[in-house]
């Protein structure tokens, strides 16, 4: 089992791969008694374990990973800890109003901080750098809009580390003529996600919560004043149960309720063969930042530290029934290739070195949600579309008050206990996703029909 976890998450993600081999720890065997058993191992699971042991060293915790730490999103993503919330802050506010989009857009500025805080105070080996992030438009339209998101901070007074940089400016910072303008980000970090999931692993061991890798849970039932976790070797008891399964929650058993809370949303990525000092040259973006374009389905593109340029997004795929096992798109990686040529021309004969894709965790409202399922003995964290890294650490923090019944700012968050739509059963979550897909793709093939006639 071990053996098969490892290999599969190097065949899906480029971070593992470069890393090497990689020994899980122990699975589970026997029965053991905790008072909060964690469900799932990426980066919600390891920071609320890690949180829960540091606020209140006597609970005892306990993380049960299916297959090894960071296999799923956490460990395939690409590494940008930014302060998106959701989708744009336009449709949080037209969703939400004036009042919890700004409360949003405060949670993501303190959790991108909360990541570069933990890697500073603990030296993690997670290859963070506090870079910035630039949103780059192609057109006039694209160009339009983030003209507008700026307005849209600015009216909002959340504004503080925005501007918009003209194409004069991103061409001395980045030699390429496909952008027309940008809108800088100075607050945001770049990170290797599969060695931070890694650190997060051994912060939360030498907190003294008990990680159990290659251990899938087959059951849970109410027992009394207990749950009960089945997995193929052991059996758990536990007084409260954290679900941090996210895109995977499909395969946890015996609470239908979590299914519709969210559905997966596969992305893929690419990363070229490592740079020459002349390519790099050619192509400048000396100061390392990442980039995202202002498309519908954007694309997402940054350096890495052995010279190489990883790009992801472009589209999506939504396969229809319950599998989930899609981690594969030549169209999309053939795509990506071509995209990455077209923004740097001096970049033609580029060999690519690695392709791979996985799951994110969409909520059909489009904002992350956090709440108990059937009481409160049961907490999930479910949606962060793609931007989870910086999220996924304060809402570590904002599970471990929820368990200890904690009072706190986090607690009052509104995705707490939010009223969330469901996504409807098959086939009508497939066409549901497939139509906004296509809507998604009519609009960029509109705004970008002139693009690529120049």
């Amino acid at each position: 089992m071990s053996v098969d976890a490892t290999t599969r998450l190097e065949e899906t993600s480029f971070w593992a791969r470069q890393l090497g081999p990689y020994e899980p720890g122990p699975c589970l065997r026997g029965e053991l008694e905790v008072d909060v058993a964690v469900v799932g191992g990426g980066f919600t699971g390891l920071n609320t374990a890690r949180e829960l042991r540091e606020s209140s060293p006597e609970t005892s915790v306990a993380v049960l990973e299916s297959a090894v730490v960071g296999y799923g999103a956490s460990g395939r993503n690409g590494g940008f800890s930014m302060k998106l919330f959701g989708l744009e802050p336009e449709f949080t506010l037209r969703r939400w109003g004036r009042e919890r989009t700004v409360a949003a857009h405060r949670f993501m500025e303190r959790a991108v901080a909360c990541v570069r805080e933990l890697v500073e105070k603990h030296q993690l080996a997670s290859d963070y750098r506090h870079t910035g992030f630039v949103r780059v438009a192609y057109g006039e339209p694209q160009l339009r809009r983030l003209e507008k998101t700026l307005a849209l901070h600015r009216t909002l007074g959340i504004d503080g580390d925005l501007r918009l940089l003209s194409a004069e400016e991103l061409r001395a910072e980045v030699h390429t003529q496909r952008y027309r303008g940008g809108l800088a980000e100075r607050e945001t970090g770049l990170l290797n996600p599969c060695k931070h999931v890694r650190e997060l692993k051994r912060l939360a061991e030498a907190a003294g919560a008990r990680i159990f890798e290659c251990t899938p849970v087959t059951g849970i039932q109410r027992s009394g004043g207990r749950l009960v976790l089945e997995t193929p070797q052991g059996r758990v008891r536990a007084q409260r149960l954290v679900l941090a399964t996210n895109a995977y929650s499909r395969r946890v058993p015996d609470l239908p309720g979590l299914r519709s809370r969210q559905a997966p949303v596969w992305t893929f990525q690419v990363v070229t063969e490592p740079l020459s000092d002349a390519q790099w040259e050619s192509i400048g973006w000396a100061h390392g930042q990442g980039f995202e374009d202002n498309r519908q389905l954007i694309h997402y593109f940054r350096p890495t530290l052995d010279r190489r340029i990883s790009m992801g997004g472009g589209d999506v795929e939504t396969p229809f029934g319950e599998g989930l096992d899609h981690d594969h798109s030549p169209r999309i990686w053939r795509h990506l290739e071509s995209h990455l040529r077209w923004i740097f021309p001096q970049l033609e004969g580029v060999r690519f070195d690695y392709r791979w894709g996985g799951p994110v965790s969409v909520n059909l409202d489009m904002a992350p949600e956090v709440g108990f399922l059937g009481d409160e003995r049961v907490i999930y964290a479910t949606g962060y579309i793609g931007h989870g890294v910086s999220a996924s650490h304060l809402v570590g923090r904002l599970i471990a008050d929820l368990v200890a019944g904690r009072h706190s700012d986090l607690t009052d968050f509104w995705i707490v206990n939010r009223k969330a739509i469901p996504w409807p059963p098959e086939p009508l979550s497939f066409a549901l996703k497939q139509g906004v897909r296509a809507a998604l793709r009519a609009w960029d093939a509109w705004e970008e029909r002139r693009l690529r006639r120049t």
